[in-house]
């Protein structure tokens, strides 16, 4: 396959610093991955798709995208190590990286807002902000899951956000991979915002849309409570570095 060259608007004076590229992490996404797929297509972007040790269908229907790059794991290694895979291939490439999940959830159109606040700084981490989360459509465990995730995110020494859990995202790279973020599951979006957050990275969030489909259609690997406590102990590791980080160590103190 040859090399995709992003056709993404520079701005004078920044050529080779604004080439975008999307990562997409799937895993059992074989009934939405297509769609979302079809719709990133449309940004006119480098497209990378981590079939992340999928036991469905997933891979066979990504396959019908030939110009798309598709990476696999010969087993699930979890979110954040699909991500890192993404990251490693796109910044062969690209000096930003889109982050969409593949269950359908994220309107790939978004991403042009998200875009835009990447160019207005240099090197951040754009999250984007879901609205629409307090419709009654949506699960409580998805809400309650941002605001207990906000809260300890912030306790942790990372930054005031409102939406911690939100996997539509830019990330710089090469600079991502080198954020020393140890998680390889879900709670990997939320490590990565405080260790981004201790090393003075600013975290800037974007409004985005959000589509929650109905529960017989939804496809969710969240399990409320191995996922609560692989986060509680994610948390702790945190904490724990951070209030006995030594002298000189780029961990701010947590400001209001």
């Amino acid at each position: 396959m040859q090399p995709f060259v992003s056709n993404t608007e520079e701005r004078p004076g920044t050529e080779g610093k604004n080439r975008f590229a999307v990562v997409i992490p799937a895993y059992n996404h074989g009934r939405t991955a297509e769609k979302v797929i079809a719709e990133a297509l449309k940004l006119d972007l480098p497209l990378f798709v981590i079939d992340d040790g999928s036991t469905d269908d997933t891979y066979e229907r990504i396959c019908r995208f030939p110009e798309i790059h598709i990476l696999r794991h010969k087993k699930n290694l979890g979110k954040g190590a699909a991500l890192m895979t993404g990251f490693t291939e796109a910044s062969r490439i690209a000096d930003w990286a889109i982050t969409i999940d593949a269950d359908g959830q994220h309107n790939p159109r978004d991403a042009q807002t998200l875009i835009h606040a990447a160019r207005q700084y240099r090197k951040a981490l754009i999250v984007g902000n879901r609205t629409g989360m307090d419709n009654p459509h949506v699960h409580w465990t998805s809400r309650f899951g941002k605001y207990f995730s906000n809260f300890w995110v912030r306790a942790s020494g990372g930054p005031k956000i409102s939406d911690s859990q939100s996997g539509f995202r830019i990330y710089p790279l090469p600079e991502a991979a080198a954020w020393e973020v140890k998680s390889k599951r879900f709670e990997f979006e939320v490590e990565v915002l405080v260790r981004a957050h201790w090393r003075r990275v600013p975290v800037v969030e974007a409004p985005v849309g959000v589509n929650y489909l109905p529960p017989a259609e939804r496809i969710s690997h969240f399990r409320p409570w191995r996922d609560f406590l692989r986060n509680a102990k994610t948390f702790t590791g945190l904490m724990v570095q951070r209030f006995l980080a030594r002298p000189g160590k780029t961990v701010p103190e947590n400001r209001t």
